[in-house]
């Protein structure tokens, strides 16, 4: 890359910042349309019931309103959707479907959907529909899930079991029969919700002049939702469109498929008309996926020097009545159990994994999806072991940590590593935050009553998703990239591509990696996203993929158009093509360095004189570049974290005092970007350790369903965040880039819980479950709340 990289690896604010910065951001909600209408839906206020009436001719006749819509009206229209992957073999999840049609499966279920002129007129239409219910008991909880007394969360259903899996290594007995010391412990996740800035949003527009359905969406994926729209509805590909314009936060929230979504598409197809749903804040709480529901119980075994031997881990991940659509409830959990243990050279390991239903809204893929279960598991384990066995932490992580010069190798649980660099993150955070200073600083103010602790977290992160990944289970998402990119007669570049902007900096690094190909400057290059229509096909972004996959594609079309501009330079100026470089602009000789020739007269002649070319030149200034991911079947990143905290045992209050990451995402495209992943990414693993869950009572009711409840960081809890890096590229690509958007998410809680249970080690004081509340700090210590 060292000849091509006069943009890569260097710090470019994101391109879009400005526009931002001066209102300009274009997101689904600020859309407005000609005719448009608004949706409202009433929700079910029980979490299991059975409908025995409902009649909605009060609302039929509100002010406003122009339908009224029930599963009578909706439903048909649909294909139904079963959320199901044939590599879970076992999995089982009732089929989906726009409307509830008998049975309401949680509290905010849709059973109704106004459509008036304006959002407060189906707001207050939606409050004269009569809807009666016959109320179950609810299944709510794992211990609930698992009683066959109890019955099922949905009665199509013989049980709650959505899937079971177990992995065991052939010597795991053995190795437990063997160890010097077995710690354990049992952990509990509280459940939580992406809380996006912008909640989910569209406007779904049906003109039956053309047969054309244009959908405007706040989603990550745009292409998984124009095959969805098409194959549910018995549309053509080509007649649906779907834009995603600014997006306001999505964290993988906006992956999945929602049963709004489909009514607001329903209902445009009835009503020849744009209709929009914009969630309230409320209804956000009640409907987006929540996330990180999972209870587990774990053991680790150790050798008398400190080395592990093996883990014993069975996870209960309690989902919804449903598994989400179309990439299943399971996922999580299935990282979850499978990453376990994964920086150490562990040899053996069993991990049973159940995922269960309940009446509650689905969970599913949620930024870092399952690493934060795997690594506070590990990472806490490991700190017990280290304390019984008389190790400093940041010791008994260098013992056993991958050797930097052991790869390829695979973990106990089948996953295969490239290569990762756990011994050199590792000794470069030691560094970093002068690791043996802040202890002997930790002891003084001890002596003080003031009560610090370090806590310790490596992670590896899973990115760069190959095309097996859900396409051998049988779902529609792609796992390809394309890019197109051409020059204009004026000399500048324009990329479309796949992968999709959500304010992470894709447009930005996609820029620098074209330019570098072309010789020009990132602000030369104009990058699309997000439109299914003008840009090619592919799997968008999730997955910490857009560097890895869609920075590559981008990457092979901006040499495949070097190479023609370098071609039909070559004719012009009667010189071989591998005698020319691109730099500056122009085109140059290659040893000299010398101006032969400038991008805007290539472009000048090939657009309106390629009649001055000799013959058989091709003049075309536009190429096409598709890339399905091949090698290892995940880009796997590795890191650490550290956290410095206090705590108070009067008051159980948490001060965050300083966090330090050290990473490696293999090649760094913008430093300044993957610093902005990091410090987002670990500012949500804080707020899930310490003030984010969704708390629900006996009855599956939501009981802090708005931000005057629900807890989220602000800036004033947030502490320095200091970061290091190591590049150790993939080998699998030219760029050699693989994923960090989740890095920061993936070992932050874990580093929090583990400083805590530092703090309180005078008290004998352990906490291992999440959020690590005041109240909790103070049950644990034993005190009596005031």
């Amino acid at each position: 890359m060292s000849d091509r990289s006069a943009h890569i690896g260097h710090p470019h604010r994101r391109q879009n910042a400005l526009r931002h910065l001066h209102g300009r951001g274009n997101y689904v909600s600020d859309l407005q349309l000609p005719r448009m209408l608004h949706a409202a839906f009433l929700r079910s206020p029980m979490a299991h019931g059975k409908i025995s009436d409902l009649d909605v001719e009060g609302a039929r006749s509100a002010p406003g309103v122009l339908a009224v819509f029930t599963a009578a009206d909706l439903n048909p229209l649909c294909e139904s959707w079963t959320s199901n992957l044939g590599h879970f073999a076992g999995m089982v999840s009732a089929p989906q479907n726009i409307l509830a049609e008998e049975e309401v499966l949680w509290a905010g279920h849709p059973v109704v959907m106004v459509v008036a002129k304006s959002r407060a007129e189906a707001e207050d239409a939606c409050e004269l529909i009569l809807l009666e219910l016959d109320e179950f008991d609810p299944v709510c909880g794992v211990e609930a899930a698992l009683d066959p007394a109890v019955g099922p969360a949905t009665s199509s259903l013989k049980s709650n079991i959505c899937y079971r899996n177990e992995l065991k290594t052939d010597n795991v007995e053995v190795a437990f029969a063997n160890a010097a010391l077995i710690v354990e412990g049992e952990y509990s996740f509280g459940r939580h919700t992406a809380v996006t800035l912008e909640p989910r949003a569209i406007v779904a527009d049906y003109n039956p002049a053309t047969g054309q359905l244009t959908v405007h969406q706040g989603t990550q994926t745009p292409y998984q939702f124009q095959d969805i729209y098409s194959r549910h509805f018995g549309l053509p590909d080509h007649k649906v469109r779907v834009i995603a314009p600014d997006v306001g936060g999505s964290f993988g929230m906006k992956l999945h498929l929602y049963n709004e979504e489909m009514a607001v598409v329903a209902a445009t197809l009835l009503l020849h008309r744009p209709v929009r749903f914009l969630a309230d804040r409320l209804e956000s709480f009640l409907t987006d996926i929540h996330a990180r529901d999972h209870h587990v119980r774990a053991k680790m075994a150790f050798d008398e020097s400190g080395m592990i031997l093996a883990m014993d881990v069975e996870d209960f991940a309690p989902i919804g009545a449903f598994s989400a659509f179309p990439r299943t409830s399971v996922v999580e959990g299935n990282q979850a159990f499978r990453l376990m243990g994964s920086p150490y050279q562990m040899k053996d390991y069993v991990g049973r994994l159940n995922v269960l239903f309940q009446n509650k809204v689905q969970t599913s893929q949620y930024r870092a999806v399952g690493h934060p279960i795997a690594c506070a598991v590990t990472e806490e384990l490991l700190d017990q072991g280290a304390l019984r066995l008389g190790l400093d932490p940041w010791e008994i992580r260098l013992r056993n940590v991958i050797p930097d010069d052991a790869y390829p190798c695979a973990s106990a649980t089948g996953y295969r590593f490239e290569r990762l660099s756990h011994q050199q993150t590792l000794r470069k955070l030691y560094d970093v935050m002068n690791y043996d200073a802040l202890r002997e600083e930790q002891v003084a103010l001890r002596a003080k009553g003031i009560h610090r602790g370090i806590g310790l977290a490596t992670f590896v992160e899973i990115t760069n998703p190959g095309a097996a990944f859900y396409g051998v289970g049988g779902a529609r998402i792609s796992a390809q990239d394309g890019a197109i990119v051409r020059l204009t007669p004026g000399g500048e570049v324009y990329c479309a591509i796949s992968v999709t902007e959500l304010g992470q900096g894709t447009e930005t690094i996609v820029a620098q990696i074209v330019a570098d190909q072309l010789g020009v400057t990132p602000d030369q290059v104009k990058v699309t996203t997000g439109d299914t229509d003008t840009t090619p096909s592919g799997g968008a972004t999730w997955a910490c993929r857009g560097a890895g996959i869609g920075g590559e594609t981008a990457l092979l079309a901006g040499r495949k158009l070097a190479d023609q501009v370098l071609t039909i330079a070559g004719a012009i100026l009667q010189a071989e093509p591998g005698s020319l470089a691109l730099r500056g602009g122009e085109v140059v000789d290659a040893s000299s360095g010398s101006s032969r020739i400038s991008l805007a007269e290539i472009g000048r002649i090939a657009t309106y004189r390629p009649d001055t070319l000799p013959q058989g030149i091709d003049n075309s200034l536009t190429v096409t570049q598709h890339l399905a991911p091949s090698g290892y079947p995940f880009g796997f990143t590795n890191g650490i974290q550290a956290s410095w905290v206090e705590v108070d045992p009067e008051t159980g209050l948490v001060k965050l005092l300083k966090h330090w990451v050290v990473e490696d995402c293999g090649r760094i495209i913008n430093p300044l970007l993957v610093d902005e992943q990091i410090r987002g990414g670990v500012v949500q693993g804080l707020g899930a350790v310490l003030f984010e869950e969704c708390l629900y009572d006996e009855n599956g009711q939501l009981q802090n369903g708005s931000l005057a409840d629900y807890l989220v960081p602000m800036s004033c809890e947030m502490p320095d965040i200091v970061i290091g890096h190591v590049e150790t590229p993939t080998e699998d690509t030219i760029l050699g880039a693989k994923g960090v958007g989740e890095a920061g998410t993936a070992a932050a809680g874990a580093a929090v819980m583990n400083a805590v249970n530092d703090a309180l080690l005078p008290f004998g004081a352990r906490l291992t479950q999440t959020p690590i509340t005041p109240a909790r700090i103070l049950a644990a210590l034993g005190t009596e709340q005031p």
